[in-house]
């Protein structure tokens, strides 16, 4: 075929699109076959790369043929049906037909003069998803590049509505430290956002659990009490739902009645967990949701969008506004309520939202409910099968999170991890629940079988197994 050059004639790049989406079906056929862990020798991959010095043009089919080879070797496959790892599902095919209308069309979603269409997509997207996790009606929110983008955007509108004049003065503006508060189990990408938000790495306090991977209310409200005695400023709580270790839900409601009581921002990060919303069996397990000022939902976790897919629900969604707001000349309109670059912490944006909207105009709520609820009962087959070897199961894994504890006089458990990552037949990993080395598998594939998990739990007893030999 032709090269293409960077601006091809639309015949040549037709051809190119049906050379790519044939290629692509063989590699993930592939995949599922193949090794679930990275195989490239990253030596030789080196090499390889020097050759690249873009002095002169490389054969395109010999270019993608490479690249998708190195896809292939180079990365855990989160598509494979054995990744039983972190919080990254295989896409859902509409997702995925979304990402490549978006490429073509490359709209510009700062403002919504530039991409009226898109922007009111991804509005009713925010709308319709804030109201099926009960918040109030006129709630909303955006999407954004993921979880961490939109635990800053809580944070920040939490600290401008404490004291409206941060927006101005920053941290400078509080009569003492301002603090947060967030389970010793929630994911810590916290502490690196207390530091962008400029409040500083102490501004977020760890709160113990209660011993069941929960915040401890009595711990929250005694930490409350003693920062405000000395002088400190509360201004958020933060309650995990699905926390990354395990699985686990903060009591929501008891948070929320908290964060009436010392008037404060409530925050619940639902990155994983949220998708339970779309399941009337499960949904329940989030009672309190709806009363938080804030949440964030990663519509790539487990609602199976491509990556860099996050959501930011607000009850008021003015106080994105009060937060982000800024004018400048060279910007075709300036409407808080509609042009994203005046709510958002981003600029330029992509046309993120479009991947959830295809996939739920796809399958609708229902269709999710089947997507999570399979996940769930995979889940409880694998630790239901662990135990029967004698393996203990340390958590509730009602969220599609197990956590698990090999037998008396087992290795370590990161040498049974190692052993069983080394074959590349299943990707697990090693966590801690309440100080005690696990073994963490979750179902994020919406392709993984029963026969996968019996292979996983096969795979782990016979790594167990092995080290002790």
């Amino acid at each position: 075929m032709t090269a293409p050059g960077l601006f091809p004639a639309s015949i040549i790049s037709e051809e190119w699109d049906d050379y790519l989406t044939a290629v692509l079906a063989s590699a993930g056929l592939r995949v599922p076959r193949g090794s679930v862990t990275p195989t490239v020798d990253r030596r030789a991959l080196r090499r390889d790369l020097e050759g690249f010095d873009f002095q002169k043009p490389v054969p395109f089919g010999e270019l993608v043929n490479w690249v998708i080879a190195r896809m292939e070797d180079g990365v855990v496959h989160m598509n494979h049906p054995r990744y039983l790892g972190l919080f990254n599902p295989s896409p859902s095919f509409p997702a995925k037909f979304a990402d490549r209308i978006v490429a073509a069309f490359n709209p510009q979603l700062a403002t919504a003069t530039t991409s009226p269409a898109a922007v009111e997509i991804e509005a009713h997207v925010a709308r319709m998803v804030a109201a099926r996790a009960g918040l109030p009606t006129g709630a909303g929110g955006h999407f954004t590049s993921g979880g961490s983008e939109a635990n800053y955007t809580g944070l920040i509108c939490a600290l401008t509505r404490a004291h409206p004049d941060f927006a101005s003065s920053g941290a400078r503006a509080f009569s003492g430290q301002p603090v947060f508060y967030i389970s010793a189990d929630s994911h810590l990408a916290w502490i690196k956002i207390a530091h962008q938000a400029g409040v500083g790495r102490d501004a977020a306090c760890l709160v113990p659990t209660d011993g069941n991977g929960r915040l401890s209310i009595e711990a929250l409200t005694a930490q409350i009490q003693a920062d405000k005695a000395a002088g400190r400023v509360p201004v958020m709580i933060v309650a995990t739902a699905g926390t990354t270790n395990a699985g686990m839900i903060d009591p929501l409601n008891s948070c929320a009645d908290l964060a009436r009581v010392f008037g404060l921002w409530l925050h619940v990060d639902a990155a994983w967990g949220g998708a339970l919303i779309a399941s009337e069996t499960s949904r329940g397990r989030l009672a309190g949701i709806e009363r938080a000022s804030s949440v964030t939902i990663d519509a790539h976790k487990w609602f199976a969008t491509t990556m860099g897919c996050g959501m930011i629900l607000l009850a008021d969604p003015t106080a994105a506004a009060a937060a982000f707001n800024v004018r400048t000349s060279f910007m075709p309109s300036n409407t808080p309520d509609i042009d994203p670059y005046v709510t958002t912490a981003q600029w330029s944006r992509r046309f993120l939202g479009l991947r959830l909207f295809m996939a739920l105009g796809a399958v609708g709520w229902a269709g999710y409910e089947d997507h999570v609820e399979h996940s769930i009962l995979l889940a409880r087959n694998l630790a239901t099968a662990a135990a029967r070897l004698g393996w203990t199961v340390v958590n509730d894994p009602a969220l599609a999170v197990v956590c698990l504890v090999p037998p008396p006089g087992s290795p370590p458990v990161r040498e049974i991890v190692a052993r069983a990552l080394a074959t590349g037949d299943a990707w697990i990993s090693a966590a801690k629940f309440e100080g005690q080395d696990v073994i963490r598998a979750c179902v994020t594939n919406g392709e993984t079988t029963g026969r996968d998990i019996a292979v996983v739990v096969d795979l782990l007893e016979q790594s167990r197994t092995q080290c002790a030999a």
